[in-house]
């Protein structure tokens, strides 16, 4: 069954280049190519994008620097590879928009909740930056509450790993991969990681799936978005 709607959460490192920061123009010119895969079955999509490939606000408040502060620095990261996705969308002949939480006209559209649903009707990708526009909330918290707020049908949570396991497989051999973890179980172990628990809480709350899968693999987003078993489901 493919979902009509769904929400992609990238995180910022994602798009780094080999020394871990700044954004890699070949691979988001490859990540493009796979969103359009998804657009192209008529699938709606909307992406999440987070900083920390440029900066994260948590590890970079001190020294001076208030942690608010910090913050409102790592939104406009996000910013900056809303941007970059756009454009390399654009050039792949997908239509899409930037809207943001955090006001700034000349570069991208403030998020109005009607305007996100008219594009994303008319086949447009609609990135979400700025997190939610406040400080103390993680781009995963923003991904669930954007999600439930564009009526999007699960949370496609993009990682480097193939999805949870019983225990971290860096270090264990016999790690076993899951591929279906309950709310409860993601929420209280403190072993998952993958996602911030405010994020999972509120996923919990309202019921929202969330699919944890390996992005750098060709067809996965695709795989995931039309509902086949991918990485681990999250319900």
């Amino acid at each position: 069954m493919s979902y009509k709607r769904i929400l992609l959460k990238l995180s910022g490192e994602q798009l780094a280049g080999a020394d871990g920061s700044g954004i890699d123009p070949e691979f988001v010119g490859w990540l493009a190519g796979e969103i359009k895969k998804v657009t192209e079955t008529g699938i709606q999509v909307v992406i999440v994008v987070g900083g920390g490939n440029f900066l994260r606000g948590a590890t970079f408040a001190g020294d001076g620097i208030d942690r608010a502060t910090a913050d409102y620095m790592g939104m406009l990261a996000t910013v900056m590879n809303g941007l970059a996705l756009k454009d390399m969308l654009e050039f792949s002949g997908q239509p899409t928009r930037v809207q943001t939480n955090v006001h700034m006209n000349q570069v991208a559209e403030q998020f109005i909740r009607l305007r996100a649903i008219r594009h994303l009707e008319k086949g447009r990708v609609v990135i979400v930056a700025g997190g939610l526009g406040k400080p103390y909330l993680t781009t995963d918290t923003a991904s669930a509450s954007v999600a439930l707020e564009l009526g999007c049908d699960v949370i496609l949570k993009a990682t480097k790993v193939d999805g949870i396991y019983d225990k971290d497989p860096s270090k264990f051999d016999d790690a076993v991969k899951l591929d279906e973890v309950s709310f409860q179980e993601a929420v209280e172990k403190n072993s998952i990681k993958v996602m911030d628990k405010a994020a999972l809480g509120l996923a919990m709350e309202q019921n929202m799936p969330v699919i944890v899968f390996e992005l750098a693999k060709d067809g996965n987003i695709l795989r995931a978005a039309s509902g086949e078993t991918v990485g681990t489901k999250v319900s």
